[in-house]
């Protein structure tokens, strides 16, 4: 059962790399992305939401396992948090792009309340809740990008 946790929660292996490791958690996230939103609508917001209580749960126990909170081998967060920056936002290249550099950005800086949750929540809501509000932050910019220039 270890094994379906860690590849999971490494992003299938990509978590083990020294060098940026959530950066590539969220490279990962986007062919996924790009999968899903062929999805309808209500169906991808269903999937979301499950997505989120798995990645909860993935997180939680490989948290156990790297016997470490928050371990930077842990990247599901991060392919969470991607899904999120890109709800309800047109599907093309140049958003994908943005909404990566922005969901990043958030991701790292750790704006408030993002810093206060990682810190605050235990276990695997702790993982993944700060990485969903940095997706929601990332997800208003691309929402006013997209008003102001299409």
């Amino acid at each position: 059962m270890n094994h379906f946790f860690l590849l999971f929660a490494t992003g299938f292996g990509v978590g083990y790399s020294p060098f940026a490791p959530g950066t590539l958690g969220t490279l990962i996230a986007i062919p996924i992305y790009y999968f899903l939103s062929e999805i309808p609508l209500p169906l991808y917001e269903i999937t979301l939401i499950g997505f989120f209580f798995l990645s909860v749960w993935i997180s939680e126990n490989a948290e156990s396992f790297f016997r470490k909170k928050d371990d930077p081998r842990i990247v599901i967060d991060e392919m969470m948090g991607f899904l999120i920056t890109m709800l309800w936002v047109p599907k093309s290249t140049l958003f994908i792009i943005v909404g990566f550099i922005l969901f990043r950005f958030f991701d790292i800086l750790k704006p408030f309340p993002i810093r206060r949750l990682e810190k605050g929540l235990k276990g695997g809501l702790g993982v993944v809740l700060d990485d969903v509000i940095a997706g929601i932050y990332a997800n208003i910019i691309l929402h006013i990008i997209g008003r102001l220039y299409l």
